[in-house]
């Protein structure tokens, strides 16, 4: 059959195919507002098929007010606990019948905002958002008038609703737990400086420090990204100064991975020569050798609690703190790694 004047089989070929009005063949696709015969939806249904129509998903969310998309944008999905997270969200909002479109910054500010920019632009229904740096694009979201939860703890602000552990609270248990060993010397690869959560975790680093009685050395603060890499580089600038301690609390799970490499690679071993613990650890912390001790946040919860929010979303603030969980492995000396 000839198309439309544009070359796009519209709903107009479709009711003419089915010798029906261009209302019932809407009514078909949309399910209602009011009932078709089922003879005459069949009949529908193969125009349908025959003129081979695909309905315009942009026209149906601007008629109903809904794109059934989220949005989430990430500062980089390589990180174990980042692509944790995002997989439970992607997971809960299926379950919630709204598909998710993911944005990874790669760890840039530039690229971050671009993200933005787009997933505004295809109106999404609502915006998760974790910040490259902590210094969020929120002006710009909430001029769109788009709901937003935002994934950690920023400053709050008036119509901002966010997720959030206290990573303070979080990196000064699993160090104290790390310290209980009674390790008079502990070091620390943190994030990087400019980072308000890398900021929190020192503290929380410190903090435990103090309650242990012991001094804090400022040579032992390695800064890095929070990767794999990240953790391995930090480890062999400690190595090359001489500044190994015995005891290291790592930022995140990557860094930790990075770290027991390259103690490896001197014959260094973990637990016996350098005792490690970790923030943001993931499943794959209970599989490395040897096991990680790490505080983990309970993303499945967080996860359903930021739908939540996006779906009841009304315009004001909602804040919503979740407890970390202190997983014990065989990393702090806990439990010896098996020998053979």
């Amino acid at each position: 059959m000839a198309k439309s004047p544009t070359g796009n089989v519209t709903r107009s070929d479709v009711a003419k195919a089915a010798g029906t009005s261009v209302a019932v063949v809407s009514y078909v696709i949309n399910n209602g507002p009011r009932p078709v015969a089922e003879a005459t939806r069949l009949r529908v249904l193969a125009a349908i098929e025959q003129t081979g129509y695909r309905p315009n998903a942009v026209a149906r969310a601007l008629a109903s007010g809904s794109t059934k998309t989220f949005g989430l944008v990430v500062p980089n999905i390589a990180n174990p606990f980042v692509a944790s997270m995002a997989h439970v969200l992607l997971q809960e909002s299926l379950n919630h019948g709204h598909v998710m479109l993911l944005g990874d910054a790669g760890d840039d500010r530039q690229r971050e905002l671009e993200l933005i920019q787009g997933l505004l632009n295809r109106q999404v229904d609502g915006l998760f958002y974790t910040s490259v740096d902590r210094h969020p694009y929120i002006d710009m979201i909430q001029a769109s008038g788009t709901p937003l939860v935002m994934l950690d703890r920023i400053e709050p602000r008036p119509g901002v609703s966010m997720l959030c552990v206290n990573e303070r609270e979080a990196a000064r248990q699993v160090t104290a737990h790390l310290l209980s060993h009674g390790y008079q010397q502990a070091g620390m690869i943190s994030g990087p400086l400019e980072m308000l959560n890398a900021q929190d975790r020192i503290q929380g680093w410190r903090d435990a420090m103090a309650e242990h009685g012991l001094p804090v050395d400022e040579a032992l603060i390695f800064p890095a990204n929070y990767s794999r890499q990240g953790g391995y580089d930090a480890t062999k600038r400690m190595i090359a100064a001489h500044r190994v301690p015995r005891a290291l609390f790592t930022s995140n799970e990557g860094q930790a991975i990075g770290c027991i490499r390259a103690l490896s690679e001197q014959g260094l071993r973990v637990p016996q020569d350098v005792a490690l613990v970790c923030f943001n650890g993931t499943e794959q912390s209970a599989f490395h050798v040897p096991t990680l001790t790490t505080v983990r946040q309970p993303l499945r919860e967080m996860a359903r609690s930021a739908i939540t929010m996006l779906k009841n979303w009304d315009g004001n603030a909602k804040l919503a703190e979740f407890p970390h969980h202190l997983e014990i492995g065989e990393s702090c000396g806990c439990q010896q790694p098996h020998q053979k």
